[in-house]
């Protein structure tokens, strides 16, 4: 094991001189680059808004992107901050000396709700320009509004609560009617549910919150100064606009569930964090006097909706009696507490003040801070100046916090896109979890960082805990890249090594049996991992040599099967005599080689079993490879084993039809040595044509000669046409198989009439039969007594041969008679002849004078001319020049021969002082030889009309200009 860390040691060794190379110029140990290339923005960016007030600020809200500031004792100032150049003023049109005292702007930015201190409320809506008195609402200081964000819209609030100074709450509902400024009355209606006390009485209502959990229930929360109440229940759907009465209802008689703390500020504030636009709030923070109650909300909660909550102390620079907080604003991570003079902002994670911001006396008292809950943006004035934070990356350190209270799964969702602060958390976490011997969560851990591989290899072994570093071992090498190959061999080699040792411990523990097979198992999915097989199979030799050092012989065959080596497992079995085995491998994965080199071994312990393999392989196994294999198997088995073999030759040559020439050669000799009675079967079915024989037909007559099957010899001879040793050999067996010898011949009767002939030799001479030898005369036509004669014994009388004598002789007569017969019709069929010889010389013919020749119309009379009985006439030269280029080049060469002979002829004498006697005999010869070479040449020229013969039928395919003379042609007719 130490050796394996030391080849992976030297692997990493260039990257471990990066990361010290790294870690020397400041760069931190994880490996990752930790620079900052600019100075980072702080999570509250504070602002100063380019505003100068005519009037101090008395009051100011925003919502919605819509601000809304009381300016002096009559001005009110509207500002769309998405057009912050058309502010719009509007003037309350008060000539009283009544001051606002708050203002109430809803979710939407369309309601403005604003309190003076003499206990009247006025109403402006963001479409008008009017502002509109409440009278039911007079007489009552507001100093809360709960807004409804699932019923309210831009033209009318839905049913909303409403907080007194006095303590009671009302229900209220503010409607604008379209088409004109007021139709009507803008409040609705205005009726007290209910009234909050502390232990002195009743107390201002200082917030109001309003949420709608799951299943119709509604969650509303009040506070006091003190207090901080919930009322919880049901509103049946569809009667939401019904208002919130019946919840209230149900705690008439008793006080619903509340939250109390001593110390008071003499007011108190809630703020609420809501992440998305349109969802419910997921945090609180409560200021009062003994600090910030902070917690989450749980919707799911039957009779509260307030969890985990804590009290974070407010900072010890902050004494209620002097400084005390004026306002409160809640975020996702931090709420923010207002001062007269600054803003500090403390986690809510840990209770530690992140941010401080300290406000000049130039700009005066701080007065209020809120925030938009649509843009997350919080606003802050005085009585001239107004500010405006925009809250940038506030998760940006959360992950430290959430790790330094190892809280490291919520710390790795925050850096989860930061690579560098996720190797800090998850070495953090890896440590935490070693310190605590939680092992295999540790060895998780470690194996996703930067650590150096070496230090925490040596630290599990140090701490013998192996379970532990195969994890780690495991985890490191899935996270390895494909191109790291030699860190990728080492682990898997040392993986191996690991998981044998550990199975080798647990295999001699019987009460560790299920924990042995779990790790078993593991080792299994292991090896099969698709991950792992490439290197695996690389490295196939380095593993097997580590399960043969560990003699684990089960883990060697399941690897052999996994990277195919299936002759190892099959080797494997064979050595171990489980032949069934290995031939269901072989059957399973019907590989031909495999089959080819253990069917030799196979063969002599399951013949059946092995023939069934070989027969459900078909055509995939080459009988020929198997032979050998048959051949060393029939040598020493027994007949009935044989059997096996001769059904495997029979399904190859009955099923799969083969034709190669071993094959059947090696069946043929198998039913030579055990079952000749099937031999002379399969030579009869395999035919006679020597071209459809598949088997060596010198071969089986050899074999079928040494073990005496002389029937099947004869069938040999007969299909190698050796007729007369078929018959020599079948007179030895029996005289009617050579008799059907004898016949086949059929096309030479002279061999027939010798096969016969030794037929009845043998008869004669060696059965000395004579009936039987008068029984081939019968059987054979070609054979006659006189042939026969010669075989007998002089002292046989010719009472055995009258007969067949007297059958002789008639025949003989009749064949006399019969060329008589012939003689005669032959005579008659010459005269005949001769008769339609002279018949033909008589006939003649007529022709016109103003005939003309058939191919060049001009007169026939002119010269000389052939005229034919279909009526067409010729004149010889246009004749000649028609039939010569049809003609075959033999013809033409014979034309041509007799035209240059008739030419000779025709020549004059060039002697004039011959005897009389001899001109006159040479000029009759040369007549004579003329008028045979005329003859022969008409028969060439005229043997038929050119236009009604064959010739004409021949040249219908021929084209009407000679393709050689094509362009000469096409260029005349241009």
């Amino acid at each position: 094991m130490a050796s394996i860390l030391d080849e992976y040691e030297d692997s990493l060794y260039r990257s471990a001189s990066v990361q010290q190379s790294r870690a020397s110029v400041g760069i931190p140990h994880s490996g990752y680059v930790n620079a900052r290339l600019e100075k980072e923005t702080p999570i509250f960016n504070k602002q100063r808004i380019d505003f100068s007030p005519p009037e101090k600020i008395n009051s100011l809200v925003v919502s919605s992107n819509q601000l809304c500031m009381s300016l002096g004792k009559d001005t009110l100032l509207r500002i769309d901050l998405g057009k912050p150049d058309e502010p719009n003023q509007v003037e309350l049109g008060r000539k009283d000396e009544a001051k606002v005292y708050k203002m109430f702007l809803d979710h939407t930015g369309s309601h403005l709700l604003i309190a003076l201190n003499t206990s009247e409320c006025l109403y402006l809506n963001r479409s008008v320009q009017k502002v509109r008195a409440l009278s039911r609402w007079k007489g009552h200081l507001i100093e809360s509004v709960g807004w409804n964000k699932f019923l309210g819209s831009e033209t009318n609030t839905g049913p909303i609560l409403v907080g007194t100074a006095q303590g009671q709450i009302y229900e209220a509902e503010i409607s604008v009617s379209e088409g004109s400024l007021f139709s009507t009355n803008p409040d609705q209606y205005f009726r007290q549910v209910y009234t909050l006390e502390e232990e002195s009485g009743p107390a201002p209502v200082c917030c109001l919150e309003i949420e709608r959990g799951i299943e119709g229930k509604f969650f509303i929360i009040a506070t006091t100064r003190k207090r901080l109440f919930q009322f919880v229940g049901k509103v049946p759907e569809g009667t939401e606009q019904q208002g919130f009465s019946s919840i209230f209802a149900t705690h008439a008689d008793h006080l619903p569930s509340f939250r109390e703390f001593p110390a008071n500020l003499g007011f108190s504030e809630i703020a609420f964090y809501t992440p998305k636009l349109r969802s419910n709030p997921r945090s609180f923070a409560w200021m009062m006097g003994n600090g910030v109650l902070y917690g989450t909300l749980d919707y799911s909660r039957p009779d509260s909706i307030l969890s985990d909550e804590r009290v974070w102390v407010y900072p010890s620079d902050i004494d209620i009696t002097v400084n005390k907080p004026i306002s409160i604003v809640l975020t996702q991570f931090h709420f923010l507490l207002l001062l007269p003079d600054r803003v500090k902002a403390v986690c809510t994670l840990n209770g530690q003040v992140v941010f401080q911001d300290l406000f000049l006396e130039k700009f005066g008292l701080l007065t209020r801070m809120i925030k938009d809950p649509t843009v997350q943006q919080i606003w802050i004035h005085t009585e001239k100046v107004v500010f405006r934070y925009h809250v940038q990356r506030e998760s940006r350190d959360v992950w430290k916090m959430y790790m330094n209270m190892n809280k490291f799964d919520l710390a790795k969702e925050y850096c989860k896109d930061r690579p560098e602060c996720l190797d800090i958390v998850l070495a953090k976490e890896a440590e935490h979890c070693f310190q605590n011997k939680r092992y295999l969560e540790s060895a998780k851990c470690y194996a996703l960082t930067q650590n150096y591989f070496e230090e925490i290899a040596l630290k599990f072994i140090e701490a013998k805990q192996e379970e532990a570093l195969m994890e780690f071992l495991l985890k490191k090498l899935s996270n390895l890249k494909p191109s790291e190959k030699t860190q990728t061999t080492l682990l898997t080699t040392w993986l191996t090594e690991l998981y044998l040792n550990w199975l080798g411990i647990l295999e001699g523990d019987p009460s560790q049996r299920n924990l042995y097979l779990d790790t078993r198992e593991k080792f299994r999915t292991f090896l099969s991992s698709p991950k792992n097989k490439d290197c695996l199979f690389n490295n196939r030799a380095s593993i097997y040599e580590l399960l043969a050092s560990h003699g684990d012989t089960e883990h060697m065959v399941y690897f052999a099967v996994i990277m195919q080596d299936y002759e190892r497992v099959v080797a494997h079995h064979c050595q171990h005599d489980e032949y069934d085995e290995a031939l269901n491998v072989l059957s399973r994965h019907r590989d031909e080689k495999l089959f080819y080199k253990f069917s030799p071994v196979l063969i002599q312990h399951i013949p059946k079993k092995v023939v069934d393999a070989w027969i459900s392989m078909g055509s995939r196994l080459d009988a020929r490879n198997l032979i050998p294999a048959l051949v060393n198997y029939s040598q020493s088995a027994s007949t009935q084993q044989i059997n096996e073999a001769i059904r495997y030759m029979e399904f190859c040559v009955y099923q799969l039809e083969e034709t190669q020439q071993a094959i059947h050669n090696y069946l043929l000799s198998l039913y030579a040595l055990c079952r000749p009675d099937s031999l002379l079967s399969y030579l009869e079915q395999a035919g006679t044509n020597p071209n459809h024989i598949h088997y060596d037909l010198k071969y089986a007559l050899r074999l079928c000669a040494e073990h005496g099957h002389h029937r099947a010899c004869v069938h040999i001879y007969k299909v190698m046409e050796l007729y007369e040793e078929a018959v020599d050999l079948a007179l030895q067996v029996d005289v009617d198989l050579a008799k059907s010898c004898a016949d086949l011949p059929e096309d030479d009767e002279e061999l027939r009439k010798k096969l016969w002939l030794k037929i009845a030799r043998h008869v004669v001479q060696e059965e000395k039969d004579v009936k039987k030898a008068m029984a081939c005369l019968s059987s054979c036509a070609l054979l006659k007594i006189e042939d026969v004669l010669p075989f007998f014994p002089d002292f046989v009388t010719i009472d055995h041969f009258k007969e067949a004598i007297c059958n002789s002789l008639e025949d003989y007569n009749k064949h006399i008679e019969e060329l008589k017969r012939e003689m005669e019709e032959a005579t008659q069929s010459a005269k005949r002849i001769r008769e339609d010889i002279q018949e033909m010389r008589n006939k003649y013919g007529s022709v016109e004078p103003q005939e003309k020749c058939a191919a060049c119309d001009f007169p026939l009379l002119n010269r000389p001319f052939y005229l034919f009985l279909c009526g067409h006439m010729f004149h010889y030269d246009c004749l000649l020049q028609a039939v010569f280029p049809n003609l075959p080049a033999y013809k033409q060469a014979k034309l041509e021969d007799l035209q240059k002979k008739l030419a000779a002829t025709s020549q004059p004498s060039k002697s004039h002082h011959r005897p009389k006697d001899t001109d006159s005999i040479s000029l009759g010869k040369g007549q004579q030889s003329r008028e045979q070479i005329k003859a022969d040449i008409d028969d060439i020229v005229a043997a038929e009309c050119v236009y009604c013969g064959e010739l004409m039928i021949r040249s219908i395919d021929k084209p009407f200009i000679d393709p050689q003379k094509y362009e000469e042609e096409m260029q005349s007719w241009l």
